[in-house]
């Protein structure tokens, strides 16, 4: 049996924003269900919002997120989570680097690091950390 984890983060109305800004740098098919969608509207002014949602590519990038409705308490914590984009091509993290670095803070920059040929972490407009590295393979594998 295979298992696959998928990131699934939590918003306060930017899930659908946050969800095309990343569909945008990975690609892929976006795909969302509103509250409204759901028959679950607690809150008019939430209907539009996201209760599931998910970008997944070919590529085998999977991201998914939702938006935290009003009478649920929502505190994501000053790191609440970090995304991990490994890979064997360089030119490859980099062009996602590039988009992903948009209105970011950069944390590590993208270069070199000890553990690899390609490190870098940022923290994305939305307050995501994202470190992307090329994966070199263990001794011990």
């Amino acid at each position: 049996m295979a298992i696959q984890t998928t990131t699934h983060l939590n918003f306060r109305g930017d899930a659908r924003r946050a969800l095309e800004f990343y569909r945008d740098v990975f690609g892929g098919e976006l795909a969302v269900v509103t509250y409204a969608d759901a028959g679950a509207v607690t809150d008019q002014a939430e209907a539009g919002q996201i209760m599931w949602g998910q970008v997944a590519s070919r590529d085998g990038f999977r991201i998914m997120a939702y938006d935290v409705p009003g009478h649920t308490a929502y505190e994501p914590g000053v790191i609440p989570v970090f995304v991990s984009v490994r890979g064997q091509d360089a030119s490859e993290l980099t062009r996602y680097w590039d988009a992903l670095s948009a209105d970011a803070s950069v944390v590590v920059p993208l270069g070199p690091s000890g553990w690899a040929p390609l490190y870098g972490m940022l923290r994305d407009r939305f307050g995501v950390t994202w470190v992307l590295d090329v994966e070199v393979p263990r001794a011990d594998a």
